[in-house]
This record gives C-alpha cells, structure tokens and sequence, in this order.
C-alpha cells in the first residue's frame, strides 16, 4: 500500500450518505489488496463490516464526531491486536500502521473530496487515529493533521481533487 494511487481506489457511497450528508457519524471503512495494491473505501452511516478481513484485521476505520465545543474531528480506529499475538507481532503490525496510515489517510479523503467541495470548513477539521493494543506502547492516539493538509501532498500535478 506504501504510496497512494488514485487510480488505484475504489469508492462505494452507501446509500443513503451521499455528498453532502451526514457529516456527523460519517463513517469511512478503507480496505486494501496486498496482492494488487488497490484501496477499497466504503462511505455511509455505517461501517462496512463485510468488507473486513477477520484474520488480517488491516482495515482503518474512521467517523466524523463533534468534540466538546461543538467542533468537527475525524477521528479513525486501526486494530493492532486484542491479545491474540505477541509482543513481536504486536510490534510489527503497529509498525506497519504507523507507515502506511497516510497512504490510507490519502484514499479516504480523496475518495470523499466530493464531500469537502460542499464542506469546506471540513479540511481544516483534525485527523485523530487511535491504536488499538493490549500493549501499553502501541495503544495511541496519533494526531494526522487535518484532510487539507493531506489533500496538498497528495500529487496535485496528477489530477484535480475537486472534480
């Protein structure tokens, strides 16, 4: 997954979400092929629990939430282990996360940048993941930034992000 291709991500929109709506308890399920390097993004109220791989558990999920004052943040989820692997493996696959959470970051807001064309404010929205481990030094909380600083490194000579 290491770099981010748009032509490589696929977007389901499922309905009834749509361009514009919801914002609040948006949810985001990105998925990938380790075969093909494709990224898989479901858009809608819900997550896409189908679409999880229940043995690799690699997916990262993210929701659009309000915080105390009332203010947007994504805030996003990626399952480093529940107890059923090591220290060692723990380790690797937090490592593996930490390398390539921007390359998801990058699918799920390019493949929703329709949705900030009618939510501008949005972009400047920050972008919270959460590790989740057993472990005490890969259970996390690691600040991304926010989608606008995502949508600037993604390759703008390429394409254009508001189309």
């Amino acid at each position: 997954m290491s770099s981010f291709h748009p032509e490589k991500l696929s977007v389901n929109m499922v309905p009834p979400a749509n361009s514009t709506e919801p914002i609040e308890g948006r949810k985001y399920t990105l998925t990938h092929s380790d075969i093909t390097g494709e990224l898989f993004l479901d858009v809608g109220y819900v997550y896409n629990y189908e679409a999880i791989d229940e043995e690799m558990r690699d997916e990262v999920l993210a929701e659009w939430q309000r915080n105390n004052l009332g203010q947007f943040r994504l805030v996003g989820r990626a399952y480093v282990d529940g107890g059923e692997f090591s220290e060692e493996v723990s380790r690797v696959r937090f490592t593996i996360f930490q390398k390539e959470m921007m390359t998801a970051l990058k699918g799920m807001v390019y493949g929703d940048r329709a949705f900030f064309a009618n939510h501008p404010s949005l972009l400047d929205a920050p972008i919270y993941i959460h590790y989740d481990s057993v472990y005490p030094q890969f259970r996390q909380t690691v600040y991304y930034g926010t989608p606008r600083q995502i949508l600037m490194q993604i390759n703008m000579r390429t394409f254009n992000y508001w189309k």
